[in-house]
């Protein structure tokens, strides 16, 4: 994205009217009732779950953010490992590192369209390994798993013996072959804490309401103190603002299909376009389509390049020289990889591609 711009890319404000409403309704206005949020949530969460959850399964955080530092925290014993994806999102690698639990990462295959390689968990698994943390749709490579997968992903846990996080911050925000699976709809195989937050389906990151949800039929994670772990954490911790807690009921009930087919349909949009001019771009292979989220990863070739030894210099100077900022793949366990946002509006986003390009056919060597 363009450096010091600020876009909407989902339109005016207009596209938030119904948030506004919900502020203003009267489950905002009366004394509030908080077992209502976890209602509320419990209710939209098991639309796509094959058994309902109960309100007693949800438990409310202030973002997604502090849902991977409660689970993170709950699970840290002395000597326990977590399984991480490769590439994946870095705030759980920072999380393990505050809290003494050991992350071992298991790698995302781009061949496969950032399938999880399967192999490579039970590997890397052993009787201290507590958790896998899977991110479906997935930041920062764009792919969305298939159900077919995520139920090897469940049969894999469950011959481990481990429990699934299930990061699911993006969900329903798919647009290609492959619709949203929650990990959810496998709790009765393995037992899963799906993480979630109003940040980016409804577009109000600022808002900081989120969930940890435990889609746990068979009461594992009961039986085994986690869920009251969780509970005695956050009866320490800072609740979501009380206002926000208000307008959850309102918003995931009234919010009209058609805010998110906007929301679908510009994402589609912006990865049409994001993939489309990547393919001009000689140093960069871009290995999939995106199909959810808001990112992309591809794959930077340093051999094109005449003065540049890896991701980090390759963004440290197309900030410099172009104003355009873009992730080196570094930061998300992927040397000479990059990771792309085409969550920008239109015109922005062409316009940095173009930067992009014309930055690698300036440091591109020149042959004889």
């Amino acid at each position: 994205m363009l450096r010091s711009q600020h876009h909407n890319l989902f339109g005016d404000r207009s596209s938030f009217d119904h948030l506004g409403d919900a502020l203003r309704s009267p489950t905002v206005s009366r004394v509030i009732d908080f077992a209502s949020f976890r209602i509320a949530i419990a209710e939209y969460l098991s639309g796509d779950l094959p058994y309902k959850l109960s309100p007693d399964d949800v438990f409310l955080t202030s973002g997604c953010t502090q849902a991977i530092e409660i689970v993170v925290s709950v699970l840290s014993q002395p000597g326990a490992n977590i399984l991480l994806p490769r590439p994946g999102f870095s705030l759980y690698e920072e999380q393990c590192a505050s809290s003494g639990l050991d992350g071992r990462h298991f790698n995302l295959v781009p061949d496969r369209e950032w399938e999880i390689d399967l192999d490579m968990v039970e590997a890397l698994a052993d009787d201290n390994t507590v958790a896998m943390v899977v991110i479906n749709p997935c930041n920062p490579c764009g792919n969305v798993l298939s159900y077919q997968h995520l139920s090897k992903v469940a049969e894999t846990a469950k011959k481990l013996g481990i429990m699934v996080i299930a990061d699911e911050v993006y969900n329903h925000l798919t647009f290609g072959k492959n619709p949203f699976v929650p990990m959810g709809a496998f709790g009765q195989t393995v037992p899963v804490l799906t993480l979630g937050s109003l940040s980016k389906r409804w577009l109000v990151p600022g808002w900081r309401l989120g969930w940890i949800a435990a889609t746990d039929p068979n009461g594992i994670l009961k039986d085994t103190k986690i869920i009251q772990c969780i509970e005695r954490y956050l009866s320490m911790s800072t609740a979501p603002a009380t206002f926000v807690q208000g307008a959850v009921p309102e918003i995931l009930k009234n919010t009209k299909d058609d805010f998110f087919k906007k929301t679908i349909e510009t994402l589609r949009k912006s990865a049409d376009l994001c993939y489309t001019k990547l393919q001009e771009i000689d140093c960069i292979e871009c290995p999939n389509k995106p199909e959810g989220s808001m990112f992309v990863m591809v794959k930077l070739d340093i051999s094109y390049l005449d003065d540049i030894q890896d991701d980090f210099e390759f963004c440290c100077k197309l900030v410099k020289e172009e104003s355009v900022v873009i992730l080196p793949g570094v930061a998300v366990g992927m040397k000479n990889w990059l990771r792309i946002t085409f969550a920008i509006e239109s015109s922005t986003l062409d316009d940095a591609l173009d930067r992009l390009k014309s930055f690698c056919k300036r440091h591109q060597k020149q042959t004889n």
